[in-house]
């Protein structure tokens, strides 16, 4: 048994996650077998997905699934990404459309590769869902763009509700975690985002051995950016290969964290071990 499923097999109880399950899960489950539609919460596992499944939320990825950047925390396969496919952004309008969503999220893979380095595309993507689902709400979780001010603002010109880039970990452990992306560049991003108009959001992982100094130390840095949500959630290792887990943070501390953020000012902080990126996307855009 490889390491990362023998720590699986001792988690704690609080980790353990509950079968999805609902009418509307059960309807969307069968709409993307059915279609072969592609979501992040089906191909990353997400514990939240009978959730956010029956309340009409759903994410997608984009730009393909290879990414030209090497994460340490990150499950997404690494390498020489595929030319982008020009129909993506109609089949994901049409996935939103047929699986009949009231909020979607979509992220994508980094394509350091690309000329715009995906921004283009991005923003066309944008722009056809709204197009067919004017009705629906979307959030985009988007790369840092090299820290190009007119890539970000690029997006945000297609008008997303919410435009969200992870922090993914405090200052200090950036550079063994992200391979390319760095912390204040990342802030610098959402400052960018802020400027724009769009609610600015953003998100960490915990275990990975921070403190609770750099955590709120995160917290203030990004409330000065004028990001207004905040995710927090348990940091699990993909396989063996990838960086362990150095704790299981116990659900109070979340809680703790949580209550913290929201005195400090963030309009949401969504924290809990089995929190992730999109989780409870469809209220965010009220921030």
């Amino acid at each position: 048994m490889s390491q990362a499923n023998q720590d699986r097999t001792r988690l704690p109880r609080w980790m353990k996650m509950k079968l999805p399950k609902g009418e509307s899960y059960s309807k969307v489950k069968n709409l993307v077998h059915k279609h072969e539609l592609h979501t992040i919460c089906t191909s990353g596992n997400c514990p939240n997905i009978g959730e956010c499944w029956n309340r009409g939320t759903a994410t997608f990825m984009i730009l393909g699934e290879i990414c030209t950047r090497n994460c340490k925390f990150c499950g997404v396969k690494t390498g020489k990404p595929l030319p982008v496919d020009p129909n993506e952004p109609k089949r994901v309008a049409n996935s939103v459309q047929l699986m009949q969503l009231k909020h979607a999220v979509i992220t994508s893979v980094d394509r350091d590769d690309l000329p715009d380095l995906g921004a283009g595309f991005w923003a066309e993507t944008i722009r056809e869902v709204k197009r067919l689902n004017p009705e629906t709400k979307l959030e985009v979780l988007i790369p840092d763009f090299q820290g190009r001010k007119e890539l970000v603002e690029l997006v945000a010109a297609a008008n997303p509700e919410v435009i969200s880039h992870n922090m993914e970990t405090v200052e200090r452990l950036t550079p063994a975690i992200r391979s390319a992306a760095k912390y204040r560049r990342s802030l610098e991003v959402l400052s960018y985002i802020a400027g724009a108009g769009a609610v600015a959001k953003s998100g960490i992982m915990l275990g990975l051995g921070e403190t609770e100094e750099e955590v709120l130390q995160t917290m203030d840095d990004l409330l000065e950016t004028g990001c207004k949500v905040m995710t927090i959630g348990q940091y699990l290792a993909p396989t063996c290969s990838h960086i362990p887990v150095v704790a299981y943070v116990h659900p109070d501390q979340f809680e703790r964290y949580r209550t913290i953020g929201l005195e400090k000012g963030f309009s949401f902080v969504e924290s809990s071990p089995l929190v992730r990126s999109s989780y409870r996307a469809e209220q965010h855009v009220e921030a």
